[in-house]
């Protein structure tokens, strides 16, 4: 994880001792929080109810549904943490370039026209380039006339990574490499240049295999996600929740 500033650890320190919660719970809520950019975190954590989800001035999911406490205290622990990070230095500043950097793209590509990812995978697209980064290790893609749309991690017998263009759905591996290394390995999740926001394919298909109680708080905070940008209308949401609610 990257290194905390002193105001970053008198942050944790303090947020700690208010909410009563550990050290590596505050921080775990942290990192989440800043993965979604300030405005929404997905976590796991056990002392605040296992699996849940927040989004700023949103819906805010808990493992334990009903427990309309631990929901005020991960709202309220979040919006503080989406406070912090957009007003203060919490995170020491990492070279661009430099493993954990935000701008974790070789410099000479200067900024890209978008860029997202989750987990130990992302993305950067520029004029004529893609970089990709995977565990660590960026691979630079000469894109050459693809107008790219899109960057999805598709898994299946055949693990890749594809991208959208003018010319449809195409893999990464058939573009010429630029510098690094031609990574292929299993991922499991669909990325979209809107948002650094991760919707599992199971989650847009609304697939009818989820049952356990963590898998549908999940996904009724990833349709509450769609509503809000727009995809599926208020009705297919309240529909859909009122379906999923009924399987608990």
């Amino acid at each position: 994880m990257q290194n905390l500033t002193p105001q970053g650890e008198n942050l944790v320190s303090d947020l700690s001792n208010r909410y009563n919660l550990s050290r590596d719970a505050v921080l775990h809520m942290l990192v989440s929080v800043n993965n979604g950019g300030g405005s929404m975190a997905q976590f796991s954590c056990p002392e605040l109810g296992g699996s849940g989800q927040w989004m700023l001035g949103g819906m805010t999911m808990v493992g334990d549904m009903f427990n309309n406490g631990l929901r005020n205290t991960v709202d309220n622990l979040c919006t503080e943490l989406s406070q912090a990070l957009a007003n203060s230095q919490i995170f020491a500043v990492i070279p661009a370039g430099a493993p954990g950097s935000s701008q974790w793209w070789p410099g000479d590509l200067g900024s890209p026209f978008s860029s997202g990812g989750q987990n130990n995978t992302r993305y950067a697209v520029f004029q004529n380039r893609l970089a990709v980064d995977v565990g660590g290790q960026v691979t630079v893609y000469d894109t050459l006339d693809h107008n790219i749309g899109g960057v999805s991690q598709q898994q299946g017998n055949d693990y890749s990574l594809t991208f959208s263009s003018q010319y449809g759905t195409i893999s990464v591996n058939q573009l010429p490499v630029v510098s690094g290394q031609n990574v292929n390995q299993p991922v499991e999740q669909n990325v979209s240049t809107e948002s650094n926001f991760v919707i599992p394919p199971a989650y847009i298909e609304m697939s009818t295999d989820v049952n356990s109680a963590d898998e549908i708080i999940d996904l009724i905070g990833k349709l509450a996600q769609l509503k809000e940008s727009g995809a599926i209308t208020e009705q297919d949401f309240n529909a859909k929740k009122e379906e999923l609610m009924a399987r608990i």
